[in-house]
């Protein structure tokens, strides 16, 4: 069973005076490409949760996100009392030397300046990280769970078009020995149409005529491309990752198809192939998402 690289997963769990929640996004991509954004707290851990979600998504473009809402009266923002202070006293200096009001503009005009105000920064405990971690861990089987719902629609469809394909084989057959006789009757008959000076030598033209038949011979790439088609299904009941080995396979059909379709020489046999291909172009189309 197949998956596709689109999924979702969220958290939201409360430890201390802080409510937390975890979203994890992932879209299809060619490699994996992790994008986090987390607060400074947990910024040390930010190696840890990338090798987390690569070790379970394999592949895709993922968004990371941790959102902390805090629930407590205390905050970590804190007035530096000393700082505001010593603004203040040189501000009524100033004010005084030039004759101005000293009141409450005073004050805010203190605040402002650099350094009034500082940030508190706490230090990760231990128990709240493996906390994060379990949560973590839980958001990205959500995505995975997702992936997989999305993989068996990716997956049905798939293989409605590879089958396609395989059922539209047969239907050449009946136009390859019509097509083999047209092509005889038709050099038989330019060459009915030539003044030539002396006989035609028949053996000759019988050997000439059966080297341009086989150049024509489409039985090889009919058999190479039945035998890719069931390659792409036994490669799609894998329990690995198979995507961009499903890519490669898909690539393999194409040519063969298109080979196919340049040595038809049969108005009959090109729809077959222009079928094949709208079917080959969907099934690419659909490997763009799968993992």
């Amino acid at each position: 069973m197949i998956k596709s690289m689109t999924g979702f997963g969220k958290a939201e769990f409360e430890t201390g005076n802080k409510k937390i929640t975890l979203e994890i996004k992932s879209l299809n991509s060619k490699q994996i490409d992790i994008n986090t954004r987390v607060p400074v707290l947990y910024r040390e851990k930010d190696i840890n949760i990338r090798k987390e979600i690569s070790d379970k998504l394999v592949r895709g473009k993922v968004d990371f996100i941790i959102y902390i809402e805090n629930l407590g009266d205390e905050s970590s923002t804190k007035i530096n009392e000393s700082v505001v202070k010593s603004y203040y006293s040189h501000l009524n200096k100033i004010s005084a030397e030039l004759g101005l009001p000293v009141n409450e503009a005073t004050l805010h005009a203190a605040l402002r300046l650099p350094d009034a105000v500082k940030v508190e920064y706490e230090e990760l405990e231990e128990t709240e990280w493996e906390l994060v971690l379990k949560q973590i861990r839980k958001a990205l089987d959500d995505v995975d769970k997702f992936r997989v719902q999305e993989g068996k629609a990716l997956d049905d469809d798939i293989r409605a078009n590879i089958l396609e394909i395989k059922n539209l084989l047969p239907s050449i057959e009946p136009f390859e020995k019509q097509r083999i006789e047209t092509i005889k009757a038709r050099i038989y008959e330019n060459l009915g149409k030539l003044t030539l000076n002396g006989n035609v030598d028949e053996n000759r033209f019988e050997q000439e005529l059966l080297y341009y038949v086989e150049k024509l011979d489409i039985n090889e790439e009919k058999v190479r491309l039945a035998n890719h088609c069931e390659f792409f299904m036994e490669t799609m009941n894998l329990d690995i990752p198979s995507g961009k080995k499903l890519g490669f396979i898909s690539q393999e059909i194409g040519r063969e198809v298109n080979t196919i379709g340049s040595k038809a020489n049969d108005s009959n046999i090109q729809r077959i192939v222009v079928q094949m291909k709208d079917h080959l172009e969907r099934i690419k189309e659909q490997l763009l998402n799968v993992l």
